[in-house]
Formats: structure tokens, C-alpha cells, sequence
């Protein structure tokens, strides 16, 4: 492969300059892909293999990113497991949300090769596109996040919904978490399968529980699916929004990876948590909407409170629909501009 920083990274092994890429970095910021959103359900638009592809490629080919991510959706495999979801503007929305365990006994685990083919034949495209010039991401949403979405009906501000079956249902809850669990290893060995290079689990919400919840409603849930592919020989990242209280926990996950918000001090981090773990990371995304010195600071910092191997700079979180390209271009060439020192002990500007 002609650029391996970001699985190097991952292994935390020697690179010769931190990797980047965004979360979300396919999306409403840019130009091209407003082109094509318009007039087009988002869930249409993620089951067309080669809108999907060109999206997936769009910020690679504009900016020069060292991962491709798939184009997709955490709820895809939730609507495979036979709810009824639609995104429109305002955010996810599911009719008829799981409330009882009936509810949770009428869901299916879906085979992927049958009900998400489409995202695997994104997948295989992708990597026949790339022809080996980058790594190519996989994701999923974690169970504890997606449940989140299939108890609420869509975003909630205060999860009382769920929390409320955490504290009155668990068993239901914990059903629930179970059967979600089988059908997101199920679906991320397919994309293994279909060439994707690395998975990220997206558990947005898990920052939302205490630390005692988190080793019981989310910690094991994790750690089964990246069981299930831990003899596939692909890098594992893990993601938490709010993650401070939560990161010794995080590092028991089986991930190779964490990837933490911007609310955690970096240098912080690497302190607290054991050293064979790369780290992902960590600007806030609203630094992007500022100017290009300001994100080329951050950007900066990030880099070397990262410590050097087993960092890639990343965003604390997804990056914004009014992000302007611009910044985003000085984003990506800040990491590009500093450079490992050789011990791979730390950083020095290039």
C-alpha cells in the first residue's frame, strides 16, 4: 500500500508524520456532495453503490486524507433488523421505537450479505477505486448507541427514555443490547470480508452513562463484537462522546484505538492509559468554523500532546455541515507539515 500511515498508526508502529483524516469527513461541507444530497432521501442515498462510492471518495480526492471512510449510517443495519427509519434534515426518526421485550423479540438479525448488500458492494468498489493508495475504513454504530436511537424514536436531548428502561427494564435492555450485538458483528465481518481495512464503532451516546452503567450496559457489548473479528487482523477504533470518566473502561474494549473528544486533554490521556494503545485525535469541531490559524493551532497541539506514535489527528466529533473547505484543507496540510523524530518519541516541525 502506497500510504499506510494510518494503519501503521494504529499498530503503533513507526510513521514518518502523524496520519489525518476527519470523522464525517464525507458530507454536508462540501460542494460536491450538496450536489448530489439534493432531492435524494439520505437512506436512498446510502443504498446507491455508486453515489455512495464517488461520496466515500470526494474528501480523499479533494484533500488528500491518509483513510478513506465508507459512506453510510450507523441505522443501517437497524432498518435491516426491521424497524422503520428515515433522516430527514432534523435528525434520525424511527416509528413505532422498542418498548417492551416483545418488541425486542420481534427485531431480526439480519445476514448482511442479504439486507445490507449494498453497503459490502460499496465496500468492494471502494477498494477497486483506491487500488491500494489508501486504507479503507469500515464503522458501525456500538449497541448502546443504537439502542439509544431504536428506545427514543430518533435524538433525544436527555435519554430519559432509554435510562428510564435501564433503571424500570433492564433485562428488556439488556435483550435488546444482546440481539443488537449478534447483528453488528455479523455486519462488520462482512465488511471486512468486502475489503474494508479498519473498524471504527460509533458509541456516541455511552458518554451519556456513569462509569458503573458504562461496564454494564456498553462494555461488553463492545468487547464481543471486537471479539468477533479479533482473528481478521484489522485495526479496531472505538469512539465515545464524553468520554473522560470513561476511558479506562474504553481500553478493556478490545480496541487498538481510542478515539476521544475534545473535552479530554490529550497529553492527559496518554498519562491515564496504558501505551500499547494508539490514540485518535482530539480538535474540537468547532475550531473548523474559526479561521486558519486557529485550526492550524489546534491541529498543532493535538498533534504533539499525541505524543507522537500512535496518534492520528482527528476531529473531537464529526465535522459540521458549515464547515468551510478551507479550513479543512489547512486541517489535513497541518499534519502533513510535522514531522516524527526519528526515535519515534515525539514531534518536530517539518
Amino acid at each position: 500500500m502506497r500510504n499506510d500511515r494510518f494503519l501503521r498508526a494504529c499498530r503503533r508502529e513507526p510513521v514518518d508524520r502523524v496520519p489525518v483524516w476527519l470523522m464525517r469527513q464525507a458530507g454536508r461541507y462540501m460542494r460536491e456532495y450538496r450536489e448530489i444530497r439534493h432531492n435524494i432521501p439520505f437512506m436512498e442515498l446510502v443504498k446507491d453503490v455508486d453515489l455512495a462510492t464517488r461520496i466515500s471518495l470526494q474528501p480523499y480526492r479533494r484533500f488528500h486524507m491518509d483513510a478513506v471512510i465508507l459512506f453510510s449510517d450507523i441505522l443501517v443495519p437497524v432498518q435491516a433488523m426491521g424497524m422503520d427509519v428515515s433522516i430527514p434534515e432534523g435528525g434520525p426518526k424511527i416509528k413505532h421505537p422498542v418498548r417492551t421485550l416483545q418488541d425486542v423479540n420481534e427485531l431480526k438479525v439480519p445476514d448482511p450479505t442479504g439486507s445490507t448488500k449494498f453497503v459490502l458492494e460499496i465496500l468492494e468498489r471502494l477498494r477497486m477505486e483506491l487500488r491500494d493508495e489508501a486504507p479503507l475504513i469500515g464503522f458501525a454504530g456500538a449497541p448502546f448507541t443504537l439502542a439509544s436511537y431504536m428506545i427514543e424514536g430518533g435524538g433525544s436531548r436527555n435519554f430519559a427514555v432509554i435510562k428510564a428502561m435501564l433503571y424500570s427494564q433492564p433485562a428488556t435492555l439488556h435483550a435488546l443490547l444482546d440481539k443488537i450485538t449478534t447483528t453488528v458483528s455479523l455486519y462488520v465481518r462482512a465488511q471486512i470480508n468486502a475489503g474494508a481495512q479498519a473498524i471504527q464503532l460509533f458509541d456516541t451516546w455511552a458518554g451519556e452513562l456513569s462509569a458503573a452503567q458504562y461496564r454494564e450496559f456498553a462494555l461488553p457489548y463492545t468487547q464481543r463484537i471486537f471479539e468477533s473479528i479479533g482473528n481478521l487482523g484489522v485495526p479496531r477504533l472505538l469512539f465515545v462522546n464524553g468520554c473522560g470518566t470513561l476511558l479506562e473502561a474504553m481500553a478493556e474494549s478490545g480496541a487498538d484505538v481510542l478515539s476521544v473528544d475534545w473535552r479530554v486533554d490529550l497529553g492527559e490521556v496518554r498519562a491515564r492509559l496504558d501505551s500499547t494503545i494508539a490514540l485518535q485525535g482530539n480538535v474540537d469541531p468547532c475550531v473548523l468554523l474559526s479561521t486558519p490559524e486557529a485550526v492550524e493551532h489546534e491541529a498543532s497541539q493535538a498533534i504533539f500532546k499525541g505524543g507522537g506514535r500512535g496518534h492520528i489527528l482527528n476531529l473531537g466529533h464529526g465535522i459540521l455541515p458549515t464547515t468551510p473547505e478551507e479550513n479543512v484543507a489547512t486541517f489535513v496540510e497541518t499534519a502533513k507539515k510535522i514531522f516524527m523524530v526519528q526515535t519515534g518519541q515525539g514531534v518536530k516541525q517539518g
